[in-house]
């Protein structure tokens, strides 16, 4: 009888596990499913996006403290640092001090080798905008991602 009916529904063929097929975020990039190289999940990004603000303004306050930086700075001295600080470690090393700390880190989704300082500028900036990372695709990649052609995965 089911058969019958799959005969004339149009979709995917249903799986011997019952689902509808083997999708999961990252698939389509020929990523696994979980481990290293996996698509990170939203609240480690998160975390690490917070670490990395976090040593932003740290720095921010001791060129502060040096004498450096006013109080009406402070603001766009912290995004700046945390923008360089950002595209910077992530040519060089592939992922921010915030990514490392949680075991994440960025990678090139076009067969490219590393994330070139363009990129990691754009996304950065993209990232700064703040409303391109709250929209993810079936893969979990952000419209920050998306742009730059680069995935937040697992170490």
């Amino acid at each position: 009888m089911a058969r019958e009916i799959s005969s004339w529904l149009s979709g995917p063929e249903p799986t011997s596990s019952g689902g509808v097929g083997d999708e999961y975020p990252g698939h389509r990039l020929g990523l696994p499913r979980t481990g290293p190289g996996s698509i990170a999940g939203f609240g480690r990004r998160a975390a690490a996006l917070l670490v990395d603000w976090l040593i932003a303004y740290g720095l921010a306050a001791l060129a502060m403290s040096l004498g450096l930086l006013s109080l009406q700075a402070l603001s766009t001295a912290v995004l700046l640092i945390w923008l360089l600080l950002g595209a910077a470690s992530v040519r060089l090393f592939g992922f921010t001090p915030g990514q490392m700390a949680l075991g994440l880190m960025v990678v090139s989704v076009d067969n490219r080798r590393h994330v070139g300082i363009g990129r990691a500028l754009a996304r950065g900036v993209l990232v700064a905008l703040v409303i391109p990372p709250l929209f993810t695709d079936s893969d979990q990649r952000s419209l920050s991602d998306l742009a730059t052609k680069t995935a937040v995965v697992r170490r």
